[in-house]
């Protein structure tokens, strides 16, 4: 049986767990359950793709999010045209400020944008408004006593009973493979004090509206706004952030924050500069094709030359596997594409873990200048893990493992060889 999802969220700034978990609701369309939308992910091997076998660690049971291949079904395909739908909902004691589709422009079309340059356009994220006003709901913010880290019971049962009721004349929801609530900003707390955004994923207990389930539903409250100008540019990550979660991907950051992995995944952090997935994600989500990807899973040295991940076409990943469940995965990372707050490109090396639940820090990157303070200052970015990649002459060494991930040279055109040397 499927697991229940939980998500953690906090400001950058401060380290929040909070756990989630959906449960079954009658809404005023509610019909028997249907079957769980398949989710994409990297294409079955090919006979020619035996050798990428080792490097499939797989899907852990019980695990929340695993990092393993295939993705879980329940999630949202992550390639093709997927659906949006949008609805802008305010309260009695929080009524919109400015206009509904306002509230919608702050996330559009830069979210749309931001997948497209991240899935070399093989994701297009189509979102759609059928309701341009706001949907105003019917108690006060704060009867639905919605709370940083409160459980789905009773909020949020009776908050998306209350739009399900109020949208269903007009909304279709049957259309869509996923739903952003986008919450006005004035209800609630600032997400400087406490960050409610939240995604609902992969749930079979969702609620139900026009006989499907809303298991991938996200929901945005207040802005991320630090008070450093930033906000016009960065503001509407949140969403692509939370939406990750409606194709699989789990939460980087962990209690202590975005020391893990830093910068180098929007599910590690989404609040401040700009930054693209990592390459095992691109994989996991349909978005690189096996033949992108390098299995070094034998003894002895081998050599791969790596493509920069912000630019489409050639090789981008290399695997080393550890065992079933975890490895190291190796990529090129420069300030291109959706990685604009690169300032040390290089090979980034980090390792991957199957079993180990979202917001426990399922993937780790390895930093190559430790204790260095970092290459960056710029707002909202862990700076220590800036300065992460490798640079030609540079290795990776797990001596525990007899793994050691050397750089052995940059290439004219910005590729650069790597070589793993397995005792």
């Amino acid at each position: 049986m499927q697991q229940t999802r939980r998500r953690i969220r906090r400001p950058l700034a401060l380290a929040v767990a909070g756990a989630l978990a959906l449960a079954t609701l009658a809404t005023a369309s509610a019909t028997l359950p249907g079957p769980a939308p398949a989710s994409a992910g990297p294409a079955p091997a090919a006979p020619g793709d035996a050798q990428l076998g080792p490097c499939r660690i797989a899907t852990a049971l019980g695990v929340q999010m695993s990092e393993g291949l295939p993705t879980a079904p329940g999630y949202v395909r992550s390639t093709g045209r997927v659906r949006a739908l949008n609805l802008m909902i305010d309260f009695p004691d929080a009524e919109g400020e400015g206009t509904a589709m306002s509230r919608f422009r702050e996330f559009f079309p830069k979210t749309s944008d931001w997948f497209r340059v991240s899935s070399y356009g093989r994701l297009t994220y189509q979102p759609e408004t059928p309701l341009s006003e706001w949907l105003r709901m019917p108690m006060p913010f704060a009867s639905y006593g919605i709370e940083r880290g409160s459980p789905y019971e009773p909020g949020y049962r009776k908050l998306v009973e209350d739009i399900v009721k109020a949208a269903d004349p007009e909304v279709d929801f049957s259309a869509y493979d996923l739903v952003n609530v986008l919450v006005t900003p004035n209800a609630g707390p600032s997400a400087l004090d406490t960050v409610l955004s939240v995604t609902f994923s992969g749930n079979e207990d969702a609620p139900y509206a026009d006989g499907v389930p809303l298991s991938n539903t996200s929901f945005v409250y207040s802005r991320q706004d630090d008070g450093s100008g930033s906000y016009d540019e960065t503001g509407y990550r949140v969403l692509p952030h939370e939406n990750g979660h409606v194709f699989g991907l789990p939460d980087l950051y962990t209690v202590d924050g975005g020391g893990t992995v830093g910068h180098w995944d929007i599910m590690s952090e989404d609040w401040g500069a700009n930054n693209d997935l990592l390459g095992w994600h691109k994989w996991k989500l349909g978005w690189l094709d096996n033949d992108q990807v390098r299995c070094a899973s034998t003894t002895g040295a081998s050599e791969y030359v790596l493509t920069p991940l912000a630019v489409a076409g050639g090789p981008k990943l290399a695997f080393v596997p550890l065992s079933e469940r975890s490895g190291y995965a190796v990529e090129v990372r420069t300030r291109e594409g959706n990685d604009e707050a690169v300032c040390e490109p290089g090979v980034l090396v980090y390792r991957v873990e199957s079993d180990v639940d979202t917001g426990h820090g399922p993937i780790s990157v390895s930093d190559s200048d430790r204790e260095s303070g970092g290459c960056t200052r710029r707002p909202n970015v862990h700076a220590e893990l800036s300065d992460a990649p490798f640079r030609p002459g540079e290795s990776f060494t797990d001596r525990a493992n007899g793994i050691r991930i050397s750089v052995v040279k940059e290439e004219g055109d910005g590729s650069f060889r790597v070589r793993v040397t397995r005792s």
